[in-house]
């Protein structure tokens, strides 16, 4: 399995989006929030994924970006937790939700927890 996360992987539609939130279930691991539903859309991908970091918690733009950057490479570097336990495609949204400024390490643990548990309440 490759580690990427290629432009089709990306969780870009609005109608997308729109229903995570609205019929979304969701899983947490603090300071980590997976929100997922099965993603009705005729894609090819498995899964699609998006991030985000709240402005509450980082007003600085630098501060969400990099944050940002650290959940999609944990994501990246683990996400066949994911693909190897589901059949059906999926659309996560991938939330930090916390001010404290956790280290790579400690994000890319609770990021391998939080997958996991994704997996057993799917299945």
């Amino acid at each position: 399995m490759a580690f990427t996360y290629s432009k089709t992987e990306k969780l870009k539609s609005k109608s997308t989006i729109d229903l995570l939130f609205s019929e979304g279930k969701s899983v947490s691991k603090y300071p980590l929030r997976l929100v997922f539903v099965e993603n009705p859309s005729e894609e090819k991908e498995l899964i699609k994924m998006g991030v985000s970091v709240s402005k509450k918690y980082f007003k600085h733009a630098v501060d969400r970006n990099y944050f940002k950057r650290v959940l999609r490479e944990c994501y990246r570097l683990n996400k066949h937790i994911l693909v190897d336990s589901i059949e059906k495609p999926y659309a996560f949204m991938f939330f930090y939700q916390s001010k404290e400024r956790l280290t790579y390490q400690e994000i890319n643990e609770k990021t391998i927890q939080l997958f996991q548990k994704f997996v057993e309440n799917v299945k």
